[in-house]
């Protein structure tokens, strides 16, 4: 009875959140690996069960079954059909037995691996909105560092500020003009000799001028 109730969750289960995978005790991996083929052979068998091909081979089976029990020899016939052909109702119902149990199975199994795939998918899911969230804060940090940039003209004002500087700077300097010099344009001074009068002028002065 420990055998249908136990369950190995295997790698096919997921593990619960904040646990540890257990490290399994010797005999475990060959209890795990039994389990894992009884599991696939029963997942092949309910697949196989569920095709076309079986529900034909089945029925061929069964009208064959019914045909010569009925119709054929009287020595030959190993299914009475006065008795309500009990052997193929016995086979039938043991097949549905085992077919039920084995299609739960398979159930199960594929419910285990739809969990496992759904929550990869929410960490996938989970991974690739954090990802767009920082992308998302990345491009308005851009945008907000671009409208903090100078522009053109700006750019343009300064270039020219400091082209007018450096040209300012490599300029030579002009020379300044120098003041008039007052002594050159003042009549020359007279020495001792100059301020003697002269007797000879004197009388021609004189001379000159009308009596």
């Amino acid at each position: 009875m420990s055998f249908f109730t136990r369950r190995d969750p295997g790698f096919d289960a997921p593990l619960a959140s904040g646990t540890r995978a257990a490290r399994p005790a010797r005999g475990g991996g060959r209890e795990s690996n039994r389990n894992e083929r009884f599991g696939r052979w029963t997942e092949s068998i309910a697949r196989g069960m569920g095709t076309p091909w079986f529900l034909l081979i089945l029925t061929l089976i069964s009208v064959a079954w019914l045909a010569w029990n009925g119709f054929g020899p009287e020595e030959w016939r190993f299914d009475s059909a006065a008795l309500g052909f009990t052997a193929l109702t016995l086979i039938l119902s043991l097949q549905a037995s085992y077919a039920a149990p084995m299609i739960l199975l398979a159930q199960n199994r594929q419910d285990d691996r739809d969990r496992v795939q759904i929550e990869q998918d929410r960490q996938r899911a989970e991974r690739n909105l954090a990802d767009t969230e920082f992308l998302a804060r990345e491009v308005v940090a851009l945008r907000l560092a671009m409208k903090d940039l100078p522009d053109r003209e700006f750019v343009r004002a300064e270039l020219r500020a400091l082209l007018a500087d450096l040209e300012a700077e490599r300029a030579p300097a002009l020379p300044e003009p120098s003041e008039p010099d007052a002594d050159a344009d003042a009549p020359p001074a007279l020495g001792p000799l100059d301020a003697q009068p002269d007797p000879a002028a004197a009388q021609r002065a004189a001379a000159a001028e009308p009596e």
